[in-house]
């Protein structure tokens, strides 16, 4: 079953989608320095976040049920946001490296951050302490997203020269890739953003400009296409949030503005949603 979040009745772009509890939270391009809330069971707006100083840009949202906060990344600003999810819903920032994308929450719940101009993984507590600043290879420019495995190694998507998604060491180098050149065939990416890893390892990414979602089995070696049924296509999908516990997949569109929803999924199968 699918649900459409539509485009807004303002131009606008969705740069980033997740979840927590009963409430689904999307930024969008321009951020207008606040983040829209919708009913997780009704797919109806509720309110907004205010969050101050939040740049144009906002292309990373992770929400921490541990800590009870959401992140926003600010590429303009070169920080993250924290806005605590109770009472004021106060607003903290700090200072990351240049151009802040893709946000992501590691099993010890902190946070990872992938900086696309200085080509950077950096993960900090919920506080903004640093713990760790892993440059990434030379070739892997324009990253994306990344998400840390249990083995403590990242999957990183990344573009520019090269298209792929990388298994990438603690020390920033290269494991194993799937992608190359840029193109649209099953062995080829068109600038691959928003990661998403389900409980048998697989990887689903968002191949943003050629409009699909791929599904990479866990060892990098193949692909296949999650064909989604909504009105027109996917339209330049590019942030994705799965939340397994109510295996329920968001799909942010940074071109279609709008946000795709499926209910109940078994996991990043062959089978057509």
């Amino acid at each position: 079953m699918i649900h459409v979040i539509p485009r807004g009745n303002r131009v606008n772009r969705v740069g980033g989608v997740t979840s927590l509890g009963d409430n689904v939270f999307v930024v969008h391009e321009p951020s207008q320095q606040k983040v829209e809330v919708y009913d997780a069971k009704t797919f109806t707006l509720q309110r907004h976040i205010a969050v101050p100083g939040l740049g144009m840009f906002s292309f990373g949202l992770a929400a921490c049920p541990h800590n009870n906060c959401l992140y926003a990344s600010d590429w303009h600003n070169h920080c993250v946001h924290r806005v605590k999810l109770s009472g004021d819903n106060a607003v903290m920032k700090w200072s990351v490296a240049h151009g802040p994308v893709g946000l992501s929450l590691n099993s010890e719940h902190n946070l990872l951050v992938v900086s696309q101009e200085e080509s950077k993984l950096q993960i900090f507590t919920t506080r903004g302490r640093r713990l760790q600043n892993i440059r990434l290879q030379a070739d892997i420019k324009c990253p994306w997203h990344a998400v840390q495995l249990a083995t403590g190694q990242f999957l990183v998507s990344h573009h520019g020269s090269l298209h792929r998604v990388c298994l990438v060491g603690v020390d920033g180098a290269v494991v194993r890739s799937y992608g190359g050149q840029k193109g649209s065939q099953l062995t080829q990416m068109n600038e691959p953003a928003g990661l998403a890893v389900d409980r048998e390892g697989r990887v689903l990414v968002a191949d943003h400009y050629n409009d699909r979602l791929l599904v990479i089995d866990q060892s990098l070696s193949s692909a296949h296409e999650m064909p989604v049924s909504v009105d027109g296509g996917l339209t330049g999908p590019y942030s994705l949030w799965y939340d397994q516990s109510r295996r329920r997949l968001y799909i942010g569109e940074l071109d279609g503005g709008r946000v795709i929803v499926i209910h109940k999924l078994k996991e990043f199968t062959t089978c057509r949603i």
